[in-house]
């Protein structure tokens, strides 16, 4: 197959797995074992396909993306700026925006009432799961784009990509005006990185900047709920 339509191939098989992952658990069966199941499918399908792909079908030897490049600095500052503007957006706008009694049930209803629950989940999404999204979302689907499109506009599709499941786990938890301003700040967000990623040729800077833009996120939730 050529690089064209095989690239395109691996998106195709790709994007849509955590967006069904995310409607089976959330949407259609939650609270279910079908949905919990499926999304844990979709969890390893997730993780598992670039993997396999790399090795099996591009045939590249594995590597850990070092960062010889740099690029520490600018993903603080660009981790810093969003994370600025979330808090910023929040407090001028989350009153209205934000249905906090109907987010603080949802948040309750998933255990994450308890503070140490949520130390706990805000851990995991800082340090594991920011880095599965960039070695997907980033090194994967960026790379795969650039087989059929030039960098700056595979960057852009990348970050649309990162943003479609994401929209459809939003939709549990917040209603239309905010889902669709979070969205944008979630595209963005995947642009920003996606770009940092075609810059440095590393996931780890994109990972800096969105492991500090999902600190302030998190920090917004703690003082929902604990505040």
């Amino acid at each position: 197959m050529h690089a064209k339509p095989k690239a395109a191939l691996a998106l195709l098989l790709l994007v849509p797995a955590p967006s069904l992952g995310a409607a089976a658990a959330m949407l259609w069966w939650p609270g279910t074992a079908l949905g919990t199941i499926i999304f844990g499918v979709s969890k390893l399908w997730l993780f598992g396909l670039p993997l396999v792909w790399h090795l099996l079908v591009d045939q590249q030897p594995l590597s850990f993306s070092p960062a010889r490049r740099g690029g520490f600095a600018v993903a603080a500052l660009t981790g810093g700026l969003i994370a600025l503007v979330i808090i910023a957006a929040y407090l001028r706008w989350g009153a209205t925006l934000v249905d906090h009694p109907m987010l603080l049930q949802k948040l309750t209803a998933i255990g994450l009432a308890s503070p140490w629950r949520y130390c706990g989940a805000a851990l995991y999404w800082i340090l594991v799961n920011s880095v599965i999204e960039e070695y997907v979302w980033r090194w994967f689907c960026v790379r795969q784009a650039e087989s059929f499109l030039p960098p700056v506009l595979a960057a852009l599709l990348a970050a649309a990509c990162f943003t479609v499941h994401h929209v459809v786990a939003m939709s549990v938890y917040l209603h239309r005006p905010a889902l669709v301003f979070c969205s944008l700040g979630v595209f963005l967000g995947g642009a920003i990185w996606s770009l940092l990623y075609v810059r440095y040729r590393s996931i780890w800077p994109g990972y800096l900047s969105h492991a500090i833009v999902d600190l302030a996120i998190f920090g917004i939730g703690a003082a929902l709920l604990f505040c």
